[in-house]
């Protein structure tokens, strides 16, 4: 695999083998996160007892996040959610983080032409789908009380599973169903932000990939989950004029771009699609410059949408951006999701 430009991802390949391969190197990192896991344990206990105050904004708030660190799948479990809340009637709005922007003092509202180095790649790809206003900041309470002064009616908090500050209706923990837990650690010693047991605690796991068994069945126990899987739907050129199917590809080679937190997922993708690929993993959430997509051998360059958002424009018209859309394996309106639905209208009513 390419390391070119981002000697990262050679420290990235190491961390992935402490966390989810059989290497021994977690255990000088231990006391760290004995460390972590005190200080996040006590932190989770103030809120459970009310000694820090979770903060009400007046709408429901639906929670998606992880609890591990790296990619999963959150940002299309969170689009996916806000399209189906709209089918049922509500104006749903999303509040982020803004993971590697720089949004400043206030809430944000991010736009088809914001700037990535200011809101963050993911909100940047979200407010391109247009299915409902985005607000970044780090304080969510603040981007959830904009939202909701804008007339929004739930707010999807992506990656809000440890901002305890906002208060929750509904919590949904995104869950990799093929490397699952990892070696069951929290940071830095395992991937864990917070210990397996709280799945327990959530009101939904969305499984991306496999069936569970990668996931210790206890964790899973007593809590309802969705098994997904990530479709590719289109391919779009950069400069925004041509629309094609992943099909096109088929049989060629291309050079294959991924700064997300787990490349690996997008390169197999392509090769079950029967796409020959040369991949090129970067650091997630590393801005790409065109210099680091030039290979000079006139092959196709495809990405992924959330490398896309942060390519400037003009690129050549050889370079390409899959689409990805969430595909349940039970059906496209589950009904825990309709029940929800349902709770939430008539709360709303009273």
């Amino acid at each position: 695999m390419s390391t070119r430009k981002y000697g990262g991802n050679e420290r990235g390949r190491f961390v992935d083998r402490i966390w989810y391969g059989e290497s021994l190197w977690f255990l000088p990192l231990m006391p760290l996160s004995w460390l972590f896991a005190l200080a996040t344990g006590v932190r989770r206990f103030f809120y459970r007892a009310g000694i820090f105050g979770s903060v009400d904004i007046g709408k429901p708030v639906i929670v998606v996040g992880n609890i591990t660190s790296g990619g999963t799948g959150k940002t299309p479990v969170t689009l996916w959610l806000a399209a189906r809340l709209r089918e049922f009637g509500f104006q749903p709005g999303i509040v982020s983080r803004g993971y590697g922007g720089r949004a400043g003092d206030l809430p944000v509202e991010v736009t088809a032409d914001s700037n990535s180095r200011v809101v963050g790649d993911e909100p940047l790809l979200m407010a391109k789908r247009r299915i409902c206003p985005v607000v970044v900041h780090p304080d969510r309470v603040a981007a959830g009380r904009k939202l909701a002064a804008s007339g929004c009616d739930v707010i999807i908090a992506d990656d809000g599973l440890q901002h305890y500050r906002l208060k929750r209706r509904f919590e949904i923990a995104v869950v990799d169903g093929h490397r699952g837990l990892g070696n069951g650690h929290l940071l830095p010693a395992g991937p864990l932000r917070e210990p397996a047991s709280r799945l327990r605690s959530v009101d939904r796991i969305m499984l991306h990939g496999g069936n569970g068994a990668n996931v210790d069945g206890g964790e899973l126990a007593g809590t309802d989950y969705s098994t997904f899987e990530l479709a590719a739907s289109v391919v779009r050129d950069l400069q925004g004029t041509k629309e094609i199917s992943l099909d096109a590809f088929r049989n060629n080679t291309v050079h294959a771009i991924a700064a997300i937190g787990h490349p690996q997922r997008f390169f197999q993708m392509l090769e079950a699609q029967g796409v020959k690929v040369l991949p090129h993993a970067f650091p997630d959430h590393g801005m790409l410059a065109h210099a680091d997509l030039e290979f000079g051998d006139g092959l196709d360059v495809v990405m992924t949408e959330k490398d896309a958002v942060k390519i400037e424009r003009p690129a050549p018209l050889h370079w390409w951006y899959v689409v990805v859309d969430l595909k349940l394996r039970d059906s496209a309106s589950p009904d825990w999701l309709r029940a929800l639905a349902d709770e939430l209208h008539r709360e709303s009513a009273t």
